[in-house]
């Protein structure tokens, strides 16, 4: 089916949707959020969005699911759907054109993309898509219609412009969630009050010597010296909990514990009073290596709002695995039996919460 035009009454409701996507999201397109799946059932039933309905939203969930597997951003998603309207109307069409006669699926994707079958699977020619997007360099920085050309090659690169906004309420129609950051309390006991919660509830789990106490002081309002959390780190850990429903950690202050290890005193766990740095030895009720699809998942999500000075362990542990990963925080090699995810102790350059980039 082609896609009809837009009625006054459709448009009117598409300004209602962004208006309430910009109010959740602070006014960025969701770069701070990690994308989560869509029912493809419930996309199926869905009323039609932007002029798309049926099997066209169904496909759009698969492309949202394939990307949400990966770990990219609700933008990556929103870039996806929108090069797929420019390239299928959404619809797994099984022939190519004169430009290419030999592409075919929802991205019209040649045969030096893959085999025939999976570049009409729905999901594989989606994830196919996602693997190029995630090696181009910043792409978050980039306007839709370019990020979308540097991975398809369209002959005009600005071929996708017109798709972006109904791609943007199709995401928004069908998104069941996402972890977002935008918005996030800049309050330490506000955020130790919210993951206390969690703790009692089965949801973070601990490790010996017990970090989750340093959590429960500052909730309750309790100052022990050289005990504290950084704000932004407390902030790293609720983005965690929100995208997986269970994280262990393994440390966080090693000040509090006293404990020296890996780079002693010049550590962010223990610089500075400590608290600079979190450590996950489990995602999901998995445990994790730094490499791992979990690990991915939120060390993506988290790129575009940590700030300047953050690292991530882990970098030999996915150089074995094969894994390039491209984020804003420096890579430094830390055993495979965690992430260790930290801010620069000696500055207190806020998280990137609003702005996207």
């Amino acid at each position: 089916m082609t896609k009809g035009v837009l009625g006054t009454g459709a448009v009117l409701l598409l300004v209602v949707i962004f208006t309430m996507l910009l109010l959740i999201t602070g006014g960025g397109p969701n770069a701070a959020c990690a994308a989560v799946s869509a029912n493809p059932q419930a996309a199926a039933d869905h009323p039609g969005v932007a002029g798309y309905q049926g099997d066209q939203l169904v496909n759009a969930a698969a492309i949202m699911n394939a990307g949400a597997s990966l770990g990219v951003t609700v933008q990556g998603q929103t870039l996806a759907v929108m090069t797929a309207m420019g390239e299928s109307s959404l619809r797994n069409i099984d022939h190519g054109d004169i430009a290419g006669p030999d592409s075919r699926g929802l991205f019209q994707q040649r045969d030096t993309w893959g085999t025939l079958t999976d570049r009409m699977d729905p999901t594989r020619a989606a994830t196919f898509f996602f693997q190029r997007l995630l090696n181009v360099p910043n792409w978050e920085t980039l306007t839709p219609t370019i990020a979308a050309h540097t991975v398809q090659h369209n002959a005009d690169p600005d071929h996708y412009t017109p798709f972006y906004a109904s791609s943007q309420a199709v995401v928004a129609a069908l998104s069941s969630g996402a972890a977002c950051a935008a918005g996030l309390s800049g309050d330490a006991r506000a955020l130790a009050q919210a993951l206390v919660v969690k703790i009692d509830a089965g949801k973070i789990s601990g490790f010996s010597p017990d970090h989750l106490r340093e959590i429960r002081w500052i909730a309750a309002g309790e100052v022990h010296q050289n005990c504290g959390i950084d704000t932004r780190i407390l902030q790293v850990i609720t983005i965690a909990t929100t995208m997986f429903d269970s994280v262990g950690i393994s440390d966080i202050n090693r000040a509090c514990t006293n404990t020296l290890l890996g780079s002693g005193t010049a550590s962010p766990h223990y610089a500075n009073g400590g608290g600079h740095a979190v450590d996950f030895y489990s995602l999901g009720r998995v445990p994790t290596t730094g490499a791992d699809a979990n690990a991915l998942k939120l060390l993506r999500a988290l790129s575009p709002v940590m700030p300047p000075g953050s690292g991530v362990g882990q970098s030999q542990c996915r150089a074995a695995a094969g894994v390039t990963l491209d984020v804003s925080m420096s890579q430094f090699a830390d055993f495979c039996n965690h992430v260790h995810i930290a801010v620069d102790p000696n500055t207190t350059a806020p998280m990137n919460l609003t702005t996207a980039p």
